[in-house]
């Protein structure tokens, strides 16, 4: 007899299709074979945020600037976003640097950008709680900061203000939460049933959920532009939402 998921191809999320024994959530090498899989169908507006980024990076960025993308995963962003911008900016050239702890990520990452035979964009396995920033024209932290512990979150970006350029830009991707109850549970219905259009049954989303609930947490709007003003930027504000997600853009003053 042939195995149910048979039919579908490796790179596909079954990770959690049958019961599971409880366990925090892992970027290890079975996530990173369907991870791309896994952002399109659990991340409203995934690749929409991209490309908003690359026009506001277009916008902020001088030529030779180089941009760094902390939690890069498998590299779907900065490679989408370097051919973005050379189709927009042809004349100017640009280096793209993505951190990830996750090695498995990374290998994948760097297999996929000899593919597309760039050579703009590199790739690095670093803890980005510990690394030694240079300046940078733009950060980009594309839900990655909710991993981060709470208590460290404000220290990094601090560490980033202190590493970007004048003029330069931070880009933050973040599931959020609401402090209304009516519209928390409204929003994270719309979550569910954007999942749910997308695949995902009931057991699948009920395990992933048990899975990152010790592992992803979630700040409010408001607090995430807290942050970004604390860490030194005078200038935050939200550039795109849907539901519980919300993505923010800030910058470097004089």
């Amino acid at each position: 007899m042939t195995d149910s998921t048979d039919s579908f191809p490796p790179t596909t999320d079954r990770i959690f299709v049958q019961p599971l024994t409880a366990a925090d959530f892992v970027f290890d090498a079975q996530v990173s074979a369907v991870f791309d899989d896994m952002a399109n169908r659990s991340v409203p507006g995934y690749h929409e945020v991209i490309t908003m980024s690359g026009r506001l990076l277009a916008s902020f960025l001088e030529n030779g600037d180089t941009i760094c993308d902390l939690g890069c995963a498998t590299g779907e962003t900065i490679l989408a976003l370097s051919r973005q911008l050379q189709q927009r900016l042809p004349e100017r050239r640009f280096d793209w640097l993505g951190l990830d702890s996750s090695q498995a990520m990374v290998e994948k990452a760097r297999d996929k950008a000899r593919l597309a035979q760039t050579d703009d964009c590199h790739f690095a396995v670093a803890d980005i709680m510990d690394y030694d920033y240079p300046a940078y024209g733009a950060f980009i932290l594309h839900y990655t900061l909710q991993f981060i512990r709470p208590m460290q979150r404000q220290a990094l970006l601090t560490t980033l203000f202190r590493a970007l350029k004048t003029g330069g830009i931070l880009l933050l991707s973040e599931k959020v939460i609401v402090a209304d109850r009516l519209f928390s549970r409204e929003f994270i219905a719309r979550h569910l049933e954007f999942k749910r259009n997308h695949g995902y049954s009931a057991l699948e989303i009920a395990q992933k959920r048990e899975a990152l609930e010790n592992v992803l947490v979630p700040f409010s709007i408001e607090e995430n532009l807290t942050m970004l003003r604390q860490a030194g930027f005078a200038e935050a504000a939200v550039f795109y939402q849907w539901f519980n997600f919300a993505s923010f853009i800030a910058v470097k003053g004089e």
